[in-house]
């Protein structure tokens, strides 16, 4: 399995279903003219959307395949053999929001994308429904998501083996948010190396480490 972050909770997922074969999952497509970022360009078999405060719904801009499956909601989706467990989430403020908590079963490893999740903590409905976790996106930087302090509390509820944080202050970023090092000081975690992205196979996972993993842009 190949992730690649694009900012903010945009996320690319490569996945190899077999000899030669791969499906590719894009996360949150991002709407350049409301975030500053790039449009990632995806060759995507599968788009989930958590939320449409800064995502695009036009998958032609994406260069995403015409027959791309679109999940935006709440629900269970089974793609390609791809497992996807859409959970809804609320605003600190307890209102419905647009946005859905993605947990993604593939090669054998739980990922879980938070989206622009922004609530304190996660609920004991939500802990069930998203299960044991490997790999957990998880905003940071507060903003309308969570921040330093929220963000441990969903890691302690969730213990995934690696934290990849989202959400957090980048160049070009017109959404104000804090930095990355603050997060990792509240972890108690200093300068970590940004890699171009994470390749990863089960075994790779020890179940019992809490690992950040920071991605560049």
């Amino acid at each position: 399995m190949q992730i690649i972050w694009h900012g903010l909770s945009c996320f690319q997922i490569i996945t190899a279903r077999g000899k030669g074969e791969y499906v590719t999952i894009l996360i949150d497509p991002l709407d350049e003219d409301a975030t500053g970022l790039k449009t990632p360009k995806s060759n995507a078999d599968i788009v989930l959307l958590t939320n449409k405060q800064y995502t695009i719904t036009n998958l032609k801009k994406t260069g995403a395949q015409d027959s791309a499956f679109l999940i935006d909601g709440p629900g269970e989706y089974d793609v390609k053999g791809i497992y996807v467990q859409g959970v809804v989430s609320t605003s600190k403020d307890g209102k419905k929001t647009q946005n859905t908590i993605y947990a993604i079963e593939a090669e054998d490893i739980q990922v879980c994308a938070l989206g622009n999740f922004s609530q304190t903590e996660l609920t004991q409905e939500q802990v069930v429904k998203i299960g044991s976790v490997d790999i957990l996106m998880c905003p940071v930087g507060d903003g309308e998501a969570v921040g330093a302090k929220e963000a441990m509390k969903v890691m302690t509820q969730i213990e995934p083996s690696i934290v990849i944080p989202t959400n957090y202050e980048v160049p070009k970023l017109k959404i104000k948010l804090e930095p990355l090092q603050d997060f990792l000081k509240a972890v108690g975690v200093g300068l970590v190396e940004p890699l171009p992205k994470l390749v990863i196979k089960k075994k790779d996972i020890q179940p019992q480490e809490a690992k950040i993993v920071v991605l560049a842009v």
